[in-house]
């Protein structure tokens, strides 16, 4: 039985406790923890980083990028915790890089700590899911990317105008001789 002021405030606490029920019943038909507090999404960045630094290419990059996107979580934990993010970030990288791989962000004692230690622990099942439906969703945004294109805007003499003239590659500040802030045609 839920009781509050506003429908929404009720409707939002229902949805918490259902969250929280479902949660519960998903570790209990799957008994694997993990470190929680940024601490997996560290390990893994680390991971990918030393990875990244075999191959060349764009693949270098992407791996890399992606590295740098799983770092958002601990970021974000440490931010909204109070502390100062890139301090906490190199802090977690230290000890990552020295094989403390539990070590995740501290909120109790503003630090870093191992988090599995802690019992700060998170779904295995719970967490493999939200980071296949992140790396789907960014695969399906970049193909998205690069299917959807204006074969018109291809054209080398078009610039988005009618009729295809566009700025006649005058570029930013053509002013009214034509006369950029270039070098000086």
């Amino acid at each position: 039985i839920l009781r509050g002021g506003a429908e929404q405030f009720i409707a939002e606490a229902e949805r918490s406790l259902h969250d929280a029920i479902m949660n519960t019943r998903r570790l209990l038909r799957h008994p694997s923890v993990i470190a929680g507090g940024g601490a997996i999404e560290m390990e893994l960045s680390a991971y990918l980083r030393d990875e990244s630094r075999k191959i060349y290419g764009k693949l270098q990059l992407l791996i890399g990028a992606y590295a740098k996107a799983l770092e958002v979580i601990p970021r974000q934990v440490a931010s909204n915790s109070g502390m100062d993010p890139t301090d906490v970030l190199n802090k977690l990288r230290m000890k990552h890089a020295r094989g403390g791989k539990w070590f995740g962000v501290d909120v109790i004692e503003n630090g870093v700590c191992d988090t599995f230690e802690a019992f700060v622990w998170e779904a295995t099942v719970m967490k493999r899911n939200a980071l296949l439906a992140a790396t789907e969703a960014a695969c399906l945004i970049l193909s998205v990317d690069e299917t959807v294109r204006n074969p018109a805007s291809e054209k080398p003499d078009a610039g988005g105008m009618p009729g295809g003239k566009g700025m006649m590659g005058k570029g930013r500040g053509g002013g009214r001789f034509g006369r950029g802030r270039g070098r000086g045609r």
